[in-house]
């Protein structure tokens, strides 16, 4: 059965990251990706090549960017093209010939996706950066880390895929139904630090209620609460805590014990966190996360053991939803979202060459 994409075609320009992960979303639920490598630069990602899980379930053509024929190749190809996603700094296709004026005069309806940290305009446009710095700038990274500490960047998920891939994907969907409606293509300028800004929304609120101090562990969502942060067990093991909920909070003070001390009565009394939290980190560090996982798995405490890679595809919970698949010896994560009419096909590392 065919994805929810099908009939979908896509042109994608070879890069790192974010458009390929928006590639990725668009291929694994149908849509035909085409992907334009360099020669001899197969999805431009090192010694990865087919083994590169951004990189799945593609059709792919090498050409060379500088040569005319490769680029009447390419106009070519986007007259019978839906979108395209290129990552390349501001002006780059411009120069190739490629640029938004002249392809969509080839294809009036096509969706022009332009995958960029900074955006397509702004003083720092031209300039080179990464995640980390796309997170610094939109003021999301300051948010994350620990009290006192230095701020800690949750590795390349906020910018590049959340922020980016994400925001991409969504946004070449949305245009193509627009372009539908209206037979009118346009241009999508999506920047990785116009999504790290958006994803904290919900900062955004508690801080603009004044429910959000502007520093970092000492906030609900942050590590500040005591019922709301990661703790080491004795194995060296941790375990995550998310009873925000009064009922949940009570669970945990019940299953844990935690109930029989007064002093957590008073929850939301952030004054008593950093003692709470005191608390519970030393009475988690008592026992084993086998040991926590049996007290505490199967309630509505929000309680889940950190998993690592190695272990999260072997959990009860995401072996019985295939969350995990595997293709040419790779463990990769399934297609999500999941659609009943028309679910994902199974996912292909191996790429196959355009006809």
């Amino acid at each position: 059965m065919a994805g929810a994409l099908d009939g979908l075609t896509v042109l994608e320009f070879a890069g790192i990251g974010p458009g390929p992960f928006a590639c990725m979303m668009l291929a694994d639920h149908g849509a035909r990706v085409i992907r334009i490598d360099r020669p001899g630069k197969p999805g431009r990602t090192g010694d990865a090549g087919n083994r590169d899980i951004l990189n799945r379930n593609r059709v792919r053509i090498e050409l060379d960017l500088k040569d005319p024929a490769a680029i009447a190749r390419i106009r070519s190809l986007v007259k019978e093209a839906d979108a395209i996603i290129e990552g390349y700094r501001p002006g780059v296709m411009e120069r190739l010939g490629l640029g938004p004026e002249v392809l969509l005069a080839d294809n009036p309806k096509l969706v022009y996706g332009r995958m960029t940290g900074w955006g397509q305009e702004g003083p720092m446009a031209p300039l080179a950066g990464h995640d980390i710095n796309y997170i610094a700038l939109a003021g999301a990274l300051h948010t994350y880390g620990q009290a006192g500490g230095k701020p800690q960047f949750p590795v390349n998920a906020v910018g590049d895929f959340g922020g980016g891939g994400m925001m991409m994907a969504f946004g070449v969907l949305a245009a193509v139904l627009s372009a539908q409606r209206t037979g009118k293509g346009q241009v999508i300028d999506c920047a990785m630090v116009d999504g790290a800004a958006i994803l904290s929304a919900m900062t955004w609120t508690f801080f603009g209620n004044g429910q959000w101090k502007d520093e970092r562990g000492v906030n609900l969502l942050d590590g500040g609460a005591h019922f709301y942060d990661t703790y080491e067990t004795s194995d060296g093991k941790w375990i995550a805590l998310g009873s925000i909920e009064p009922q949940f909070y009570a669970l945990l003070m019940e299953k844990s014990g935690l109930g029989a001390d007064p002093a957590f009565a008073a929850q939301q009394d952030q004054s008593a966190w950093p003692a709470l939290k005191a608390k519970v980190a030393a009475l988690i560090l008592t026992r084993t996360r086998a040991e926590w996982e049996a007290i505490m798995e199967g309630t509505d405490i929000c309680f889940a053991p950190v998993l690592s890679l190695k272990e999260a595809p072997h959990h009860p919970h995401n072996a019985a939803r295939g969350m995990f698949v595997e293709d040419g010896g790779m463990t990769m994560p399934a297609p999500a979202p999941r659609f009943l009419g028309t679910p994902a096909p199974a996912p292909k590392l191996a790429s196959e060459p355009l006809g």
